[in-house]
């Protein structure tokens, strides 16, 4: 505790000096506020009916809680707004697949900055916490969460085959995107070039490849990609972050630049993030946001590895 406690201490440290504020918000929220938000995490979320008949739910993230507060709060505030948090979350999963039912996160949200300085923003941020957390070899993935939605449109992918490809795709499961595809009516050929995009991980070269597999759904994400890329390079920002393009993470309000924090020596991620401009419209915000979420009982696992204790 004493260990975990400077961890959180030291990640407030980073996220209050780069100009975000602490919020709080309740552990249970309305169910169709957070279905309004993200209707796969609602469903994966713990549900349960108040003493009135009123469905409600623990939250199951943080990203919908901040958004629903800057739509009802803030609605009349200059953006952007720049919000960190420390809090737990719960989700209804099982725990024997290597998910936790309750977690702590720490993260921010920027919410209301432009889309390509928001997303360097919140990677320059992201590193100078993994670098409090004295993580020196953690790797910031950096992926489109646009690129497999239009590449499967693209084929011709829908209803309940594409919903089964995506999920293979956030689980890193080749087997069962290969088996997706196929029974979807994708040619073979068609289904190795998907299967080999999947794993163009690097720097900037990785784009090139890219290209070369062609569609103009890949066209797109790696144009997006690049100019993020381009800029963090310029401000001497990439050399821990690569381009991997096989992310997909499982919340459905991502779109756009999506990352992935992980440790090459342990087997879990560590935490993710990414953009999702269009959340902020359902609760009736036309702005652009992208925030992080750190899982602090892997990150102190992860010092430990680092430190050589070793530990679970």
């Amino acid at each position: 505790m004493r260990e975990l406690r400077r961890l959180k201490q030291a990640l407030l440290e980073v996220f209050e000096g780069r100009g975000y504020g602490e919020v709080a918000t309740p552990a249970i929220e309305y169910d169709e506020v957070m279905a309004q938000g993200d209707g796969r995490a609602a469903r994966s979320s713990y549900r349960f009916f108040d003493e009135s008949g009123e469905l409600l739910g623990l939250r199951s993230d943080m990203t919908v809680p901040i958004a629903r507060l800057v739509a009802s709060r803030f609605a009349d505030a200059e953006p952007p707004f720049r919000l960190c948090y420390l809090a737990s979350a719960y989700r209804a999963v099982r725990p024997q697949s290597g998910q936790l039912r309750e977690f702590e996160q720490a993260g921010v949200e920027l919410i209301g900055a432009s889309p390509a300085e928001g997303t360097v923003e919140v990677i320059e941020v992201l590193e100078a916490a993994l670098d409090a957390a004295g993580l020196g070899r953690a790797v910031i993935g950096l992926g489109d969460a646009d690129l497999y939605r239009q590449l499967l449109e693209e084929l011709g992918v829908e209803g309940e085959a594409r919903d089964a490809v995506l999920a293979s795709l956030a689980a890193h499961d080749l087997v069962g995107l290969e088996q997706g595809l196929s029974e979807a009516g994708i040619g073979a050929e068609r289904v190795e070039t998907c299967v080999a995009l999947t794993q163009l991980r690097g720097g900037s070269e990785v784009l090139e490849r890219a290209r070369g597999l062609g569609g103009a759904a890949v066209e797109r994400a790696i144009a997006r990609i690049g100019e993020t890329y381009e800029e963090l390079q310029r401000r001497g920002a990439a050399e821990r972050v690569q381009i991997d393009l096989g992310l997909l993470r499982d919340l459905g309000y991502y779109s756009g630049a999506i990352l992935e924090v992980y440790d090459p020596a342990l087997g879990h991620v560590l935490g993710g993030g990414g953009r999702y401009d269009g959340l902020m419209k359902r609760f009736g915000l036309g702005l652009s946001a992208a925030g992080f979420g750190l899982y602090l009982g892997r990150v102190h696992t992860a010092q430990m590895e680092e430190q050589g204790r070793g530990g679970s």
